[in-house]
């Protein structure tokens, strides 16, 4: 039987790479699998979600996310940590099917209503999806976290991946950026009228509205902007592609607020760590100030959908999305003439 050696983030981080993979992906390096023809899709190329084929017009698509509490509110949490799940089905072309639970929960300090309430939450946007929650896992634990291992289905000639994008192709993004800096605001209690409310209902709508906009066009690439923030997204489209990538600064939504606070300084720290595990992918970071860069890097929390189209569909799908409400953009290029990420203001 064959067997493949596992590897992190490709030839962009990899055992001994100078990017820093996440926790799992350092664990499973150099560790060997036996080779599977049906496995469509996996972490070899920091995919968003593992696909699988069973027929030749159906594959299952499977994530799993989950953290702790982001905001006071457990509905809300729930809300958002389900979406946060969910987008990654979307991410691949897929549609959510089901999910199971999986929690952490710390029984002596928080009343079992307040588990109730992220379930509620979670329910909401498994409904809006479409999705069925048929079961889960719970733990007593000092430290409450939340999220789901979700399944979806998509065919195996249109499943999407993250690092197909084509020279010529337009990046557009269909949510405005800055969750990470505005959460710290919001926790400082210094955010203005109206931000938290804003900040909730961005992180809380699902991409299933955006994706099925993009079904309608030939979409050659396609992720979630989340954890890693922009740069960090960006660099995993560009694993295994000869081409390269540019954003232009200007072009990117921000969240109300967003440039305000992160100047006055509420910068998560995992922009620091993002930008020191992916600064050497874009070639001009220096060029731009620290509080850009660090928003740049800023991770996000059930962000939009980033995906790579030829320039006549990009602005033919943008159209759409604005007029359903989604705030989209384009806010970049990939060309075969750019070596590596290039930001441009």
């Amino acid at each position: 039987m064959k067997e493949v050696q596992l590897t992190a983030f490709s030839k962009f981080a990899g055992c001994g790479a100078k990017v820093t993979p996440a926790m799992l992906d350092k664990a499973l390096c150099g560790l060997v699998q036996p080779y599977n023809p049906n496995v469509l899709s996996d972490f070899n190329h920091a995919e968003d979600a593992g696909v699988y084929k069973l027929s030749d017009d159906l594959a299952i698509v499977q994530t799993v996310d989950f953290f702790p509490p982001v905001c006071d509110d457990p509905f809300y949490f729930g809300k958002i940590a389900a979406t946060n799940a969910i987008s990654d089905i979307y991410a691949m072309g897929g549609v959510p099917i089901m999910a199971v639970s999986i929690v952490s929960f710390p029984e002596e300090k928080l009343d079992s209503s307040y588990l109730t309430k992220i379930l509620e939450g979670a329910l909401d946007a498994l409904k809006e999806s479409g999705a069925a929650l048929v079961g889960g896992h719970s733990i007593r634990d000092e430290q409450l976290t939340f999220g789901l291992c979700v399944v979806g289905t998509v065919h195996p000639d249109k499943m999407w991946s993250n690092n197909r994008a084509q020279d010529g192709d337009f990046l557009l993004l269909t949510k405005p950026l800055g969750s990470g800096i505005l959460q710290n605001a919001v926790k400082a209690q210094i955010a203005g009228e109206g931000d938290e409310d804003r900040l909730l209902k961005v992180m809380s709508t699902l991409n299933r509205e955006a994706a099925e906009i993009l079904k309608k066009f030939d979409v050659h690439a396609c992720t979630d902007v989340t954890g890693f923030g922009l740069l960090g997204h960006l660099s995993e489209m560009a694993i295994d592609n000869p081409n390269g990538f540019e954003i232009v600064l200007k072009d990117i939504p921000l969240m109300e607020g967003v440039k305000r606070y992160a100047e006055q300084g509420f910068i998560p720290g995992g922009s620091y760590t993002n930008r020191e595990h992916r600064k050497h992918l874009v070639s001009n970071l220096d060029e731009l100030d620290e509080t850009r860069q660090l928003l740049l890097f800023d991770p996000q929390t059930s962000g939009g959908l980033l995906a790579s189209l030829r320039v006549e569909q990009a602005h033919d799908a943008l159209k759409v999305m604005r007029e359903a409400g989604i705030e989209a953009a384009i806010i970049g290029r990939v060309s075969k003439e750019i070596e590596g990420i290039v930001v441009r203001a």
